[in-house]
């Protein structure tokens, strides 16, 4: 059983996409995490924007853990961008959740050239300590492989310290 938990919410799949490649790489468990709202088509993504420039979050729909949050080492949450905010799902899970969490790092992916590195200190306003490490993901881009082997060879050596 693993100590390390990659939770994300994808509404596109490009956060899962990164999310499967960084769990495999790492053999973390794999968790999705969704909410109650329909986010499909044109619609959802205006609900999405208006959602985290509100800060309005829905209910999560349930997901199963291995073990209790506060037992895993490390939880990688991965989030798409919305508004230059995190998902309105992960910010319902870090509200309601997130003090359980002693480490964590995060996965930010995103469609435009601005890093949005803010969020990291958005998110931490949520845990019980700031995050160990992050990386700020643009899916299809020259630069998404090296990014993500930095993140990875970060988390390996935050676990694994010399």
């Amino acid at each position: 059983m693993s100590d390390i938990l990659c939770m994300y919410y994808s509404r596109s799949g490009n956060t899962k996409k990164a999310m499967e490649e960084i769990a495999e790489a790492l053999d973390a468990e794999l968790v999705e995490i969704s909410d109650e709202t329909e986010r499909s088509g044109w619609k959802g993504w205006l609900r999405c924007g208006l959602d985290a420039m509100r800060r309005t979050t829905a209910p999560l729909k349930p997901y199963q853990t291995q073990r209790p949050l506060k037992e895993y080492r490390l939880v990688i949450l991965g989030t798409p961008v919305w508004a230059g905010r995190c998902s309105s799902v992960v910010r319902c899970f870090l509200g309601q959740h997130g003090k359980e969490l002693q480490n964590t790092a995060y996965v930010l992916t995103r469609k435009s050239e601005d890093k949005y590195e803010e969020i990291y200190t958005q998110m931490d306003h949520y845990t019980a300590k700031p995050h160990q490490a992050g990386v700020s993901l643009r899916c299809d881009s020259v630069g998404y492989v090296f990014w993500q082997e930095q993140f990875l060879r970060q988390i390996r050596d935050l676990l694994d310290p010399k």
